[in-house]
């Protein structure tokens, strides 16, 4: 039996597919999409594939500072972040995620929110 969420799932090639998705909703949205004007987006889904691992229980690793210091200079507003958690829970509900991991995951996002949002 496979132990971790991330090994269920099947992997970096499901995750990375997740995260497509979910970009493909970022984008469209009037409310998150401008935050990714000019950003290299190649890159972007490639932190966001293995930050979305971890989160599942695959190897990859990234710091609450280190979440913070990349959005530092953003200005994440709280609409934002909400709207991000949504279209991630939405995104993972499309993939077939079991409601419990689901939650798990959007938990774990919302955990992090004291370092993505901006406080000013």
């Amino acid at each position: 039996m496979k132990s971790t969420m991330f090994e269920r799932y099947g992997g970096f090639g499901t995750v990375h597919q997740v995260v497509l998705s979910f970009y493909g909703k970022m984008l469209d949205s009037d409310v998150v999409g401008p935050y990714f004007d000019d950003v290299d987006m190649a890159t972007l889904v490639d932190h966001q594939t293995k930050f979305i691992s971890q989160v599942m229980g695959g190897p990859a690793s990234y710091t609450n500072e280190v979440l913070e210091q990349v959005h530092r200079n953003i200005g994440v507003s709280q609409e934002a972040f909400d709207t991000m958690a949504g279209l991630l829970q939405q995104t993972l509900e499309e993939f077939d995620f079991k409601s419990e991991d689901v939650q798990a995951v959007i938990a774990d996002i919302k955990s992090r929110q004291p370092y993505i949002v901006s406080r000013t």
